[in-house]
């Protein structure tokens, strides 16, 4: 069973929540880049993409290293099993109910049915 980090999901939610971070995550599953290189995929200012990066390295989803004048970026060591079980456990309900659902709609069906055959008699 996974142990959940309030602080961990939070930071991890937060990140992913912005698209712009989203699209910077999809760049370095292709490869590392670095952060002048990602600030010019995406049209925004180097002080831009360091705060991106910042908040991606916070959540620990992106590791940066600094070589020379230029900081590359990768993909972090998160990966992200806390947030997927948290995720699942949600599903899990949410299936439970949906089941719950497809058994009174085939029961109503059975009622209806059985109605239609009375009424044809």
């Amino acid at each position: 069973m996974v142990q959940y980090s309030p602080e961990r999901l939070n930071a991890s939610f937060a990140a992913l929540a912005d698209a712009t971070r989203r699209g910077v995550l999809d760049e370095l599953a292709r490869g590392d880049a670095s952060i002048t290189a990602l600030a010019g995929k995406f049209g925004m200012t180097l002080t831009g993409m360091k705060k991106h990066v910042g908040v991606l390295e916070l959540a620990g989803l992106v590791t940066t290293e600094k070589v020379g004048r230029v900081r590359t970026c990768r993909i972090g060591p998160g990966r992200l099993e806390e947030e997927m079980e948290w995720i699942a456990r949600y599903r899990r309900v949410w299936d439970a109910r949906f089941e719950a659902l497809d058994g009174v709609i085939d029961e109503l069906k059975r009622e209806e049915k059985a109605r239609g055959r009375r009424k044809r008699k």
